[in-house]
């Protein structure tokens, strides 16, 4: 980029942050009025009426996902694209080291069936896969939600075990500590071998590792971002750990042996 594209980037940054400063002005001047206002905007983390959510600063919220209102989430914890936690007409809490990965929606009951407000909770070192659904759940420690998951009001998916991929559990179901639970209806499908165990907390563990590196590369500057590329336009050795996480292959330089033909 020359040095005149770089001058009207700076300006531009420099307008839309005054804006955003003057957005959060007037938010505080309104007070508890302003989920009045008719303008819309995304914002990652969004009070709702008097209700504001708590996230620990070394928590990694991807700037397309939406925490809104009554959300609580522990430590290093990670919540990924495209992800909503809906915490409007009851609470949701989220534990330490757990990641909700991209497209999860997780929502809450004010009243259901059976006439109970029901909250929503999730354990520490849970993963929850991409695009789950869970309403008014609980989710205890180091379990395992597998993509596409549905979890309905009352469900309890106890420490440590599994919910398959697409399953539908339905209201007021338990699964037990070390089973599967599969299909839809959601069943009992086997119990879970020591390897799927030790799974389950390594991947709370890897997600938790990457988080950081998404939180570091969405933190990062213009300036940083071009200066990252001219680094690696110029470094000699590759961080395949590094790269790896965030998906980059890069190709290599053989050295073709001269022919003897």
């Amino acid at each position: 980029m020359g040095s005149l594209g770089r001058a009207l980037y700076n300006v531009g940054f420099w307008i839309r942050e005054t804006g955003q400063a003057l957005d959060r002005l007037g938010c505080r001047l309104q007070g508890n009025y302003a989920f009045k206002e008719q303008l819309s905007r995304h914002r990652t983390i969004m009070n709702l009426f008097d209700k504001a959510p708590v996230v620990p600063k070394d928590c990694f919220v991807a700037p397309n996902a939406a925490v809104i209102g009554n959300v609580s989430v522990g430590q290093k914890t990670s919540i990924w694209y495209g992800c909503v936690l809906r915490g409007d007409v009851n609470s949701i809490s989220v534990g330490s080291m757990t990641n909700i990965q991209d497209g999860t929606i997780v929502h809450v009951a004010k009243n259901n069936v059976s006439s109970q407000a029901v909250p929503t909770i999730i354990g520490d070192k849970v993963t929850v896969g991409h695009n789950a659904v869970l309403h008014a759940c609980t989710v205890e420690d180091e379990s395992f939600v597998g993509m596409g998951a549905t979890l309905l009001d009352g469900v309890t998916v106890q420490k440590g075990a599994m919910v398959a991929a697409g399953a539908l559990v339905t209201p007021g179901t338990t699964v037990p500590s070390g089973q599967i639970w599969a299909g839809n209806p959601a069943k009992f499908l086997r119990n879970l071998t020591a390897d799927e165990s030790q799974f389950i907390a390594k991947s709370a563990e890897s997600y938790a590792q990457l988080a950081s590196i998404h939180a570091e590369e969405c933190a990062k500057s213009f300036e940083e971002i071009e200066a990252d590329k001219e680094a690696r336009k110029k470094a000699a050795q590759q961080d395949d750990d590094y790269d790896s996480h965030i998906g980059i292959i890069r190709p290599t330089t053989r050295t073709t042996a001269p022919s003897t033909s």
